[in-house]
């Protein structure tokens, strides 16, 4: 019999320390035209300042300022200081980011290869005091085969860490992978072309301290609903308004929180992010900024209150208010939660309507 997991101590979760809010809009031909040309010419500006991070290597402290400094004054001239320091700062995160993943492949790779030379040590069948064995002897030896494979997998990761340099794919390496696979896909090349396209796209303003309505690249009004954004210096002749910059046709509002949005673009930095669903062709804005979370409560102090208790089961969450005496307060609920045969989207969203359900009940 194998041992069985021991159950973690309880902690207090900490708070978010930052605030996304995303609302569709509904452009009109010419609004989404302008925007594929300042998303395809950014985009493009990004994928070569990329390259350029990349080919870099790891770079230290003084060594990555330098390198943003430079690669900024470079696209400043084809672009705006303010969308220049956007495309190198999302550079810097992608090649950081690149460079972690590489590091928790690495540790998982190892976990799994010590685990599996762990019960080859064993005999086949056998059930000894130590590491329990393979059942038979043909899993032995495909084990043994996988075994070897993975500590090829680890070498590569091995040289790539050592070298410094990662790859990174714009638009995201499954997306790319899709490409030689579109029979099984489902997806025609016109099709799998547009979601390429549109996840390659780079309309980012990053907030702005003490600049009106959070930043003065995209910028949206929340009295008049408006929505502008400006334009790189090759593509002002697209301008609707002075100083070279676009606005939208359509009216622009947060349905979901659009309070918060509102108080923080009149008095706080915002970032913005314009992206296309390919799939519903759709467009949509995502409203973000840094918040400053509150004191974390200590556990002693919350047991001295009710608490929300929940029983995980395989096809539903059993809900009950309990006492700090551990008595049941009121009547339990039931949440149906069965995800078997649901593609992975729908689970998340189901489980997110699920933990919402129960913050509310707390």
């Amino acid at each position: 019999m194998t041992a069985l997991r021991p159950i973690a101590d309880p902690y207090v979760a900490s708070a978010p320390t930052g605030t996304r809010v995303r609302t569709r809009l509904r452009v009109t031909p010419q609004d989404e035209a302008v925007l594929w040309a300042v998303g395809t010419y950014l985009g493009s500006l990004a994928g070569r300042d990329l390259a350029a991070r990349c080919a870099e290597g790891r770079l230290d402290t003084r060594g990555k300022a330098r390198s943003r400094a430079a690669r900024k004054r470079a696209l400043t001239a084809e672009s705006s200081s303010r969308w220049a320091g956007a495309i190198t700062r999302t550079s810097e995160d992608q090649h950081r980011l690149a460079e972690q993943n590489l590091q928790t492949e690495r540790a998982s790779l190892v976990a799994r290869i010590h685990r599996i030379e762990t019960r080859l040590t064993a005999p086949v069948g056998g059930h000894p005091a130590g590491p329990r064995g393979y059942a038979t002897a043909a899993e032995r030896h495909a084990k043994s085969v996988r075994c070897q494979a993975l500590k090829a997998r680890l070498g590569r990761v091995e040289r790539q860490l050592e070298s410094g340099h990662v790859s990174v794919v714009r638009g995201g390496k499954a997306l790319l992978r899709k490409r030689n696979g579109l029979n099984v896909t489902g997806l025609t090349e016109d099709q799998w072309r547009r979601e390429w396209e549109s996840s390659r796209l780079f309309l980012t303003a990053d907030g702005e301290k003490d600049v009106a309505w959070g930043n003065l690249t995209i910028r949206w009004n929340p009295d008049a609903g408006w929505l502008e954004l400006k334009l790189p210096a090759p593509l002002t002749n697209l301008a609707n308004q002075s100083h070279g910059r676009y606005r939208l046709s359509c009216l622009v509002g947060f349905s979901y929180r659009g309070d918060e949005v509102a108080a923080q673009a009149a008095s706080g930095a915002i970032r913005y992010d314009i992206s296309r669903d390919s799939a519903r062709d759709r467009w949509y804005i995502d409203a973000s900024w840094k918040t400053t979370p509150t004191p974390l409560a200590s556990l002693v102090r919350l047991q001295q209150f009710p608490v929300v208790a929940i029983d995980v089961n395989p096809d539903h969450l059993a809900v009950a208010a309990v006492a700090p005496d551990g008595n049941m307060l009121a009547t339990p609920a039931t949440v149906d939660l069965n995800l078997t045969g649901l593609p992975t989207t729908t689970r998340d969203a189901y489980l997110r309507a699920a933990v919402s359900g129960i913050i509310a009940t707390a």
